[in-house]
């Protein structure tokens, strides 16, 4: 008698209109975890940003103000060349996860650049920014600064540790303004304090099945409640 397979092995249908999906969120919010697990479950490719190809990462956390503009501009190069090869493998039929989406490249600029330097990587930015769809759903990963500050300090990757209370309170503010106005694809925001899709196959079927299940343009999903 063979062994049935998990929910973390089994290959399911994805939604016929899901050929793009981006996973957003602030850091510690799990972005790529979910991403490698939807695209497990639907057998899509996955598309990974990672901040350690970023070699001023470490030095922007312990002094910002000095290091910021470098550590921008470094993203902004990663994410124009992540970019052609979102939009190559859209072309070429590709059903694609990512952890990031590119049109909110300057969240962090705006709060970390001075005026005159916010000015100077936008004008950049431009001239890098590569030309693809939008994503067919966003997820957004929320949570408290709170609790990205524990899951931070829990996964103890040395470059991270330097980040403060401050800086988190004012990305998460800066994420959720952003996705407020965000408009160009459906957003799905997801409370993740009480998930834990990387390990829990239940946390992560309320996840698909919420996915599945919507409708509209903009939706909020927390464990426990039917928003």
């Amino acid at each position: 008698m063979s062994t049935p397979l998990s929910f973390a092995t089994t290959v399911a249908t994805r939604p016929a209109a899901l050929q793009y999906i981006a996973i957003e969120g602030p850091i510690g919010s799990g972005k790529t975890p979910l991403a490698t697990r939807l695209a497990e479950r639907w057998s899509m490719q996955t598309l990974l940003g990672s901040r350690a190809d970023n070699p001023f990462l470490e030095r922007f956390y312990r002094d910002t103000s000095r290091h910021a503009l470098a550590a921008q501009l470094a993203v902004a190069l990663q994410r124009e060349h992540l970019s052609r090869q979102v939009a190559a493998q859209l072309a070429a039929g590709t059903p694609l996860v990512t952890n990031f989406l590119a049109e909110r490249n300057d969240l962090f600029a705006r709060l970390t650049l001075s005026e005159e330097e916010l000015q100077l990587f936008q004008a950049l930015a431009a001239r890098l920014r590569v030309a693809s769809p939008p994503p067919d759903l966003v997820v957004y990963l929320q949570a408290s600064p709170e609790a990205l500050y524990a899951r931070i300090q829990k996964r103890a990757v040395a470059a991270e540790q330097h980040i403060s209370d401050t800086f988190l309170r004012a990305l998460c503010d800066s994420y959720n303004e952003f996705f407020y106005h965000y408009d160009r694809a459906p957003v799905l925001t997801v409370g993740v304090e009480n998930l834990n899709p990387l390990d829990s196959d239940a946390d992560l079927a309320l996840i698909v099945e919420r996915i599945e299940s919507m409708r509209g343009r903009k939706e909020s999903f927390v464990k426990g409640t039917s928003l």
